[in-house]
């Protein structure tokens, strides 16, 4: 809200849904190409949290290579969410707001439309960005060795284990764009990128794409099956995302304003 809160220093958090409901709404009516390009160019842009967090973890000895990956990995992200790309796992709480907000069918096909192309645009971007990671000399071998450890162990997992821990990527990514609507500012805007999106490192939780250029960088490099990326981690880390999204943030703080929105 251009004016600032309506009562004392804060945004309430009615004002904050409405923040995410409008923007939502006119997400929704974009056209489908503008959306798919700028859905490529978050895919693409994100792969910067996996190069620079394995480029940092070179600098540092092995003991600390996991905390100073964790402190760099918002890099992507960041640039990403000031520059207004097309994320999937923002999108766990942005389109779901208005489907909540005024539940018909008409809404929800808008958020279907949204998700599907949103989704696949980010996997393409990911897809040519681990290829071009994976098929030329672009980094050090230093940091290529990193990038493949790091890929390595983000798909070591069942299943189940990683759409368990791709529920927590995905609460903390909603959670992202509701506080991201909460200021105006860009510098509190990048610091409250950097406080909820270094944990998803930090504690090996599952993000569905910046975990997928990693797992597409292993598959191009012959250091995974595409079957294992694609089967084995994009399809529980999306799932669990989606989860961990809509129900932690989206219902969640619906919930506290339905009633006063009648």
């Amino acid at each position: 809200m251009p004016g600032g809160p309506e009562v004392g220093t804060r945004l309430s958090a009615q004002e904050i849904h409405a923040n995410v409901l409008e923007q939502a709404n006119e997400e929704m009516r974009r056209p489908a190409w503008d959306l798919l390009w700028s859905a490529v160019t978050a895919g693409l842009t994100i792969g910067w949290s996996f190069v620079g967090g394995a480029y940092a973890a070179t600098l540092v000895a092995p003991e600390y290579r996991h905390a100073v990956f964790a402190a760099v990995y918002p890099l992507g992200f960041i640039m990403v969410i000031i520059g207004r790309n097309q994320l999937f796992t923002e999108n766990t709480l942005e389109p779901v707001i208005p489907v909540l907000d005024k539940p018909t069918r008409g809404t929800l096909g808008k958020m279907m439309r949204l998700w599907g192309i949103v989704l696949v645009g980010n996997l393409a971007g990911a897809v040519l960005f681990g290829l071009l990671f994976a098929k030329t000399s672009v980094v050090p071998s230093a940091v290529r060795d990193s990038m493949l450890s790091l890929s390595s162990e983000m798909l070591a997992g069942s299943f189940g284990a990683q759409f368990y821990h791709a529920i927590f990527a995905g609460w903390l990514i909603a959670l992202t764009a509701w506080l991201v609507s909460a200021t105006t500012h860009t510098g509190a805007q990048i610091f409250l990128i950097w406080l909820t999106t270094s944990p998803i490192a930090a504690l090996s939780f599952k993000h569905s794409i910046a975990g997928s250029v990693e797992a597409f960088f292993a598959a191009s490099a012959a250091a995974a099956t595409w079957g294992t990326a694609l089967g084995g981690f994009v399809v529980p880390a999306v799932l669990g995302n989606i989860v961990g999204g809509v129900i932690f943030v989206a219902m969640l703080n619906h919930g506290q304003v339905s009633a006063a929105r009648g």
